[in-house]
């Protein structure tokens, strides 16, 4: 049996993966603005919990799965209103903070190593949230859907900061004191969480992986429980990678049949 549970993805993962993916794609759906101290535009949600509860649990790749299983179901509940530019710079800023607290946490599982691998995790979304504002969804957001127009944003920016805020002083503004300190809000906000819940969060992952073990006749030995387990995992992972593409194909689905319908 131990040598069947050593398989990375064996079934005890899949499930979490499945359920920690579910939940962090509603919570990703349902994400709110706060135009009192940030732009519209940027929304905040809390799928960024589930994410790093799984990557603490499971490990860095089994959180990067996550987080892209995330964007695709969010992708079908809400659909994209960037063409996919905002939701794939979501997807590396996700995975910009799972992996490496992951990776670290991994290296030392201890309170201290969890510490630092959120940290690590913090300055690395951080970084990737303003380098991905500033070269890649600001001017795609200006050229895309205002036509080259500095002023839908900088109008934006204004109602926060006032008239100080112009073209010329626009990203320091908006990357200082919007998405850095967004950014880092949102990544306190799952560590405040995900630190008391994760141990007991964790010890409720060992209970699903004991009743998902097959219970194996007496007269077995430990080559027939392993294959029994082996059976069951595989059986698990080709339901969950069809529940996959069919996502996929969703996904795809609602963004092409608006487009071949108006054309």
């Amino acid at each position: 049996m131990n040598a069947a549970r050593s398989t990375y993805f064996n079934a005890t993962r899949v499930s979490v993966i499945a359920l920690f993916a579910a939940l962090a794609g509603v919570l990703y759906a349902f994400g709110f603005p706060m135009p009192a101290i940030f732009p519209s535009w940027l929304e905040l949600n809390f799928s960024d919990i589930p994410a790093l509860i799984g990557t603490f649990a499971l490990g860095p790749l089994s959180g990067a799965v996550i987080v892209f299983v995330k964007v695709l179901v969010k992708l079908i509940i809400k659909g994209t209103t960037t063409f996919f530019v905002g939701d794939f710079a979501d997807l590396i800023i996700g995975i910009a903070f799972v992996v490496p607290a992951g990776l670290i946490y991994k290296k030392r599982r201890t309170f201290k190593g969890a510490l630092v691998g959120m940290a690590v995790g913090t300055a690395s979304s951080v970084a990737i949230a303003i380098l991905a504002n500033w070269l890649v969804l600001v001017p795609f957001y200006k050229e895309a859907f205002f036509k080259g127009s500095w002023d839908p944003l900088v109008g934006g920016m204004q109602a926060i900061f006032g008239e100080g805020c112009t073209v010329s002083t626009f990203y320091n503004f908006y990357l200082w004191a919007s998405v850095l300190p967004f950014n880092v809000m949102r990544c306190l906000i799952a560590i405040a969480i995900t630190l008391p819940v994760y141990k007991h969060i964790s010890r409720a992952i060992n209970r699903i992986g004991d009743r998902l073990a097959p219970k194996c006749p007496v007269d077995s030995s430990e080559e027939q429980c392993a294959a029994m387990y082996k059976k069951r995992t595989v059986t698990l992972i080709c339901v969950v990678s069809a529940l996959l593409v069919l996502l996929v194909l969703g996904v795809l689905l609602r963004y092409y049949i608006p487009v071949w319908t108006a054309a």
